[in-house]
């Protein structure tokens, strides 16, 4: 089972989120994994994500939202991160706006790793020096220092 740092392309990294609204965030996210061919058919994706997200809301609360969505279009598991200082309203647990967003993309078939991935993702997320490692992170080589010095 592949580590959620090798899961991650570096240029998959946005530091700095220009979107404010959730689904504006989500299509954000999902172009560079477009760029990098990991996902091949972004509308048949995004509307993936889209039914997932009016299902129920991904944001786990603590800032931190993880969208995702298992889909055809997407040939291997693979993650975004996006980083918005404003804060997106994911419609969390806690009622706050979500600044740390892990979108993950994920093939129809492979539902055990999705599910897998999903789960150690939010473990990772739940630990506090990761949350702030990821908002002071500076680059996108420090996002991947931080996911991988606390992955076990």
């Amino acid at each position: 089972m592949a580590k959620i740092s090798e899961l991650l392309p570096r240029s998959a990294i946005v530091l700095d989120l220009q979107s404010k609204e959730k689904f504006d965030v989500i299509s954000e996210l999902v172009r560079p994994l477009v760029a990098a061919g990991a996902i091949t058919g972004e509308s048949e994706f995004v509307s993936a994500i889209v039914r997932r997200e009016n299902m129920e809301s991904t944001g786990i609360g603590v800032g931190v939202a993880i969208p995702h969505a298992r889909t055809k279009a997407v040939s291997s598991i693979v993650l975004a991160f996006g980083r918005s200082d404003s804060g997106v309203d994911f419609n969390s647990l806690d009622g706050k706006p979500s600044h740390l967003i892990f979108l993950i993309a994920a093939p129809e078939e492979q539902k055990t790793e999705y599910i897998m991935t999903l789960a150690r993702l939010s473990k990772l997320l739940r630990k506090d020096e990761v949350r702030i490692g990821l908002n002071k992170a500076g680059s996108p080589d420090d996002v991947l220092r931080v996911i991988t010095q606390h992955e076990s």
